[in-house]
């Protein structure tokens, strides 16, 4: 099932790019693509297990130890999960198009990969996955943006691309450090390489770090970020922001924190710095900003560092076990309620460029007499990025701030900061664009039409039901199961 998960968006791409489709057709093989990738995954779920279930492996290259490795552990399959959604959702979307049928080609390509990246148990298997969900961002960015997109598609690709190459080494490193030579996630967790003190350790850990670092990604390595959500397509960027994004810290957890867990114990508190600026940088650039889609890019940058911090107080040797297990539960929680609520607002995002070509906040206002389903839209996400109880950020953060509360108290402390500044900047963002006067040239802003309806409603209903009855996601990520492979040494 692991396996169809993958290939079938895949083959839907190769069919894509040779068989001549119509706009609506290429649209429709697109989502139903990534639909099935979806059933699959929910197929994977409903027959439970414990630890990496629905494994299956295929020998590729033997001498080295590769192979095609699949499996999920709870983390990957809620974050696989969630990717296939977002990439449903995202397909389905409305859009003017020029040469649609290579547009939904490139999002079934990357549905594919990205998929993949969270189901494989090989590391160069999860390499070229990271490394091909770079081409396919590419494209979509570089032409079917707008403004200065290739510029912006070409910083991303080379910024994340260097970050990559950190972690290419970092993986052959690793590899060559366990008894037998394997790229096999399942024997680095059981048996960690690189477990004594040293410079090596620490420089592979700061490869890591660097490398995903750039793809979460956090201070101050986060400049690609928003000159890519801004010249982006609307769809493309819920992806960057959904799916993307969560590549950076899934694999800070997967690899490091658990392949390292001596190494990442002795510099958790580091990057628990990091994450605390992030979240407070973050909010307060996104504050200033007046252009609505990179006022949401910097709270990406808010809302990933709230992960980080969960993270980085779960890998700490200090604490309890409670506290720490609380903070990496709630730092997958963030990763699934940030892919939700931020890919719902870049949607709306799109939404509003596809009706009035613009993102100048000052230029808008009074839009909810005359769109009042985006308006609902809008707002619901708003609140539930601001962390308001009964939606899924507060339950994401409320266990990321009592574990942190548990370990690293003062930085705990500062990082209640970002929620402050946040819910100031979304509520500005609210009235900015929905109430008071409706400018001259906004009189014919239509609302949303009823594709673009159902699949916000999709979204936004799993933000409200995380919020009100979470257990049954937390029983899916499992966090109890991880605990052991983390801050295992001193």
């Amino acid at each position: 099932m692991l396996t169809l998960a993958v290939l079938i968006p895949l083959l839907a791409a190769l069919v894509l790019a040779f068989a001549p489709l119509s706009e609506a057709a290429s649209r429709w093989t697109a989502t139903g693509a990534a639909a099935l990738s979806l059933i699959a995954l929910m197929v994977v779920w409903a027959a439970g297990g414990e630890g990496f279930r629905a494994v299956a492996e295929v020998p590729w290259i033997p001498a080295l130890g590769i192979a095609w490795r699949v499996g999920v552990d709870g983390m990957s399959l809620s974050l696989a999960l969630v990717s296939a959604l977002v990439f449903v959702a995202a397909t389905a979307w409305p859009m003017k198009l020029h040469d649609a049928r290579a547009y939904y080609a490139w999002m079934a390509f990357l549905a594919g990969v990205s998929i993949g990246l969270f189901v494989t148990l090989d590391l160069i298997v999860f390499y070229v996955f990271f490394d091909l969900s770079l081409v396919g961002m590419y494209f979509l960015i570089g032409r079917w943006g707008h403004g200065d997109a290739q510029h912006a598609a070409l910083k991303f690709f080379i910024y994340t691309l260097a970050g990559s190459l950190l972690i290419l080494i970092g993986i052959i490193v690793l590899a060559l450090n366990m008894p037998t030579l394997t790229f096999d996630m399942r024997a680095m967790i059981d048996t960690p390489p690189l477990a004594a003190a040293g410079v090596v350790p620490g420089l592979v850990f700061l490869a890591f770090v660097i490398g995903f670092g750039i793809k979460t990604p956090v201070f101050p390595v986060h400049t690609w970020l928003p000159p890519a959500h801004v010249n982006a397509p609307g769809p493309a960027s819920a992806i960057l922001a959904g799916v993307l994004l969560k590549m950076g810290t899934y694999g800070l957890i997967r690899i490091p924190l658990q392949m390292m867990p001596e190494t990442f114990a002795r510099w958790a508190l580091p990057l628990a710095i990091i994450g605390v600026v992030s979240i407070v940088w973050g909010s307060i650039v996104a504050f200033a900003q007046e252009n609505l889609k990179r006022r949401i890019a910097y709270t990406s940058v808010n809302h990933m560092g709230y992960t980080v911090l969960g993270i980085a107080v779960a890998g700490s040797a200090l604490g309890s076990e409670t506290a720490r297990q609380l903070a990496l539960t709630g730092a997958v929680v963030e990763m699934i309620a940030h892919a939700l609520i931020t890919g719902a607002l870049f949607l709306i995002a799109g939404s509003v460029w596809q009706r009035a070509e613009d993102y100048h906040l000052p230029n808008f206002g009074g839009l909810a007499g005359t769109a009042p389903r985006l308006t609902g839209a809008a707002t619901l996400a708003a609140f539930a990025s601001l962390g308001l109880p009964g939606l899924a950020g507060f339950v994401a953060e409320l266990q990321i701030f009592v574990g942190a509360f548990g370990v690293y108290p003062w930085l705990a402390v500062i990082g209640l900061l970002g929620i402050l500044i946040t819910a100031a900047l979304f509520l500005r963002m609210l009235r900015q664009m929905f109430f008071g006067d409706l400018p001259a040239e906004r009189k014919g802003f239509t609302d949303l039409n009823r594709t673009e309806t159902v699949l916000l409603t999709a979204l936004l209903a799993l933000v409200v039901l995380i919020g009100i009855w979470p257990t049954w996601l937390l029983l899916l990520i499992d966090a109890p199961s991880l605990i052991p492979a983390i801050g295992a040494g001193g």
